[in-house]
């Protein structure tokens, strides 16, 4: 079958089983080919492929709504409603994005990149159907690593008090990114080998009601030894206690089980959960291996081997250099203790973990937790290392701001993905952190220019024992710098000037200064002298340096890889501003708006943050300068 004539998933309606088995391997090779040139959740989606067909054959979407949590599995539904001709483009800039969309498609009903979120909205629109009078299935599909997630554990609890009509698909195939961890995990576990509920249910029931009722205690009684029954043979009271009607667990590939289980659901009454078991990367033997979440997303491979195409060995990674750091300084301090939210792969904690088990704490997907764990520890004199990528941090805001700021404890949070992260899209790019804690009291907040000036800051943080401190840093690898084999402090709120000059200052973060360096070539071949300083400390700020530069009246302007609105920019013209300094500022940044998908490069040239903005920037303010200076 042509997958890039599908128009929507009405065809499937008309399909036999021998049919559906053969449009099910035709996705596999389309899936294995197309994400070895572009990349992408390969893993997650061959899991899916049976599932997504038979939710597509047995409902009608967009009337019955499907919600894919995380989302990273949703390639399968995007060529059943009509996109595989555009895969060719996946995560690449204006290109098919490796999320739901709502602008893509109006099957795409929910967007979302972060997990645990389906059971929450399905809970919003079973709530809206029922106020409308309106008749349609909602389908939340949750993999066992966001069921963890305590945003699901709270919808669970609602939906089940609330007994709205739903159908929940809990696609559980033992991994999120990595492998999962929990109570909850090993639940499942159990339920993986206690055999279909639904069948042994009806048996206790048919076998009731074969006992001859006399009278009311009888029938009391009779109650009590079903339920008493359950409990000992059905691990899935777990979820009837929750209020919901357990299916499961039932292959997730096997389309027998599947449309058996579905109508099922469809004609209970209530909040049904259906358990399918399915196997991440099926169809694909380098995936289906895959025990630690290599294969959960990749960039470009070699479909017959395997192997990944990755770019010529260069400088160290930034999630490596990070980690390695933290390990150096865990040898020398045994209060040093790391903490990842389900991310200990990204994170590069493996060498952590594997040096220091009883210090290393994976929590699952669990921000809030994990934030907040890392502040009892610091209570009790420990040094917690939370590794954290910046868009997952903005879950545990409000443990930031109450459990760590308010009480000024010593965590180190090392947020990992600040600034763009290119193919994963808005939902991913780390741009928002400097603006959601730069205004918290008691926090330090600083970035490095590059690998070597990171380790030291690294050391810094594990240090400084004056409340919370957080450093951010890129996704990819540094710029190749020699590293320096003893780890130094760097004063706290002291910023670095890498290039003199008098016409115009660059403020810049992180890998901004590079770019400020380069614009500063520019402009001396044109005759205009650029002081370029490194900000590496966003907050605090360099007072000292800030009077200096206010006292020679020098233009500046800001460079940062993230939001203007409260970022670093917006705190030198705020402290200009309650000193009553007139100097001209300009701030360069990320607009207000959310940034797409594409590739980083691509991405900074659309919002006007490359060195050819900067040399222009910098042109306009010391013309402004020099007319000022005329008058």
């Amino acid at each position: 079958m042509d997958l890039t004539s599908i128009q929507n998933p009405s065809f499937l309606k008309n399909m036999n089983m021998s049919e559906l088995e053969a449009l099910s391997e035709e996705i596999r090779r389309f899936l294995i080919e197309k994400c070895s040139v572009t990349g992408g959740h390969i893993g997650p989606n061959l899991g899916v492929v049976e599932l997504t067909v038979a939710l597509h054959k047995m409902f009608d979407s967009p009337k019955d709504k499907i919600l894919w949590d995380v989302g990273h599995q949703s390639y399968v539904h995007k060529i059943l409603t009509g996109r595989a001709q555009d895969f060719g483009s996946l995560r690449e800039y204006q290109g098919l994005c490796g999320f739901p969309k709502r602008n893509e498609s109006e099957h795409d009903v929910w967007e979302t990149g972060h997990s645990s979120t389906s059971l929450s909205a399905a809970m919003g629109m079973a709530i809206a159907r029922d106020v409308k009078k309106e008749s349609s299935y909602i389908l939340p599909v949750i993999g066992d690593g966001a069921l963890t997630g305590g945003m699901a554990l709270e919808a669970l609890n609602h939906i089940g008090h609330e007994q709205k009509d739903m159908i929940v698909i809990l696609n559980d195939n033992e991994m999120s990114i990595a492998p999962n961890v929990g109570a909850l995990h090993n639940v499942l576990g159990k339920l993986r080998t206690a055999g279909k509920y639904h069948w042994v249910k009806d048996e206790l029931d048919y076998l009731l009601k074969k006992v001859p009722a006399v009278g009311g205690k009888m029938a009391k009684t009779a109650e009590r030894v079903k339920d008493s029954l359950k409990y000992l043979f059905i691990s899935g009271m777990f979820f009837e206690e929750l209020g919901f009607t357990y299916l499961g667990p039932v292959d997730g590939h096997s389309y027998e089980d599947l449309f058996e289980n579905l109508a099922y659901a469809k004609k209970t009454k209530g909040p049904v959960l259906l358990h399918t078991i399915t196997k991440k990367g099926k169809g694909y033997k380098p995936a289906e291996n895959d025990t630690i979440g290599t294969w959960h997303g990749t960039g470009p491979y070699k479909i017959d081997s395997g192997d990944f195409v990755k770019p010529k060995p260069g400088a160290p990674g930034w999630s490596a250099l990070v980690s390695e750091t933290v390990l150096k300084v865990a040898r020398e301090d045994r209060r040093v203790v790391a903490i990842t939210p389900a991310m200990p792969v990204g994170s590069k904690l493996e060498g952590f973990a594997k040096e220091f088990p009883d210090r290393m704490y994976d929590v699952g997907i669990a921000e809030q937790h994990a934030a907040t764990t890392a502040a009892g520890l610091a209570t009790q004199g420990m040094k917690p290392f939370l590794a954290i990528y910046s868009t997952f941090l903005q879950r545990a805001y409000d443990q930031v701001v109450h459990d760590i700021c308010r009480q000024n404890l010593n965590v180190f949070i090392g947020i990992d993905r600040s600034g763009l992260v290119g193919a994963d899209g808005e939902t991913h790019q780390g741009v928002f952190d400097i603006a959601f804690l730069r205004h918290l009291p008691n926090m330090v907040l600083m970035m490095p220019k590059d690998e070597n000036e990171g380790q030291h800051l690294v050391y810094t943080a594990l240090q400084y024992n004056a409340g919370p401190i957080a450093m951010r840093f890129p996704r990819g690898n540094g710029i190749g710098v020699p590293l320096d084999e003893e780890l130094q402090q760097i004063q706290i709120g002291t910023w670095e000037v890498v290039r003199e000059g008098s016409d115009v200052a660059f403020l810049a973060v992180g890998p901004m200064v590079q770019m400020a360096e380069a614009a500063a070539d520019n402009l001396q071949s044109q005759g205009i002298s650029a002081r370029v300083i490194n900000s590496r400390f966003i907050k605090p700020l360099d007072e000292a340096m800030l009077a200096q530069l206010f006292k020679e009246n020098v233009p500046i302007i800001t460079m940062e890889e993230a939001v203007l609105q409260g970022g670093f920019g917006s705190a030198i013209v705020e402290y200009a501003s309650d000193r009553g300094v007139n100097v001209p500022i300009r701030r360069m940044g990320i607009p207000d708006q959310f940034i797409e998908h594409g590739s980083v490069g691509k991405l900074l040239e659309d919002i006007g943050l490359t060195v050819d903005d900067a040399v222009e920037t910098a042109q306009q303010l010391v013309q402004s300068k020099q007319k000022r200076a005329f008058l």
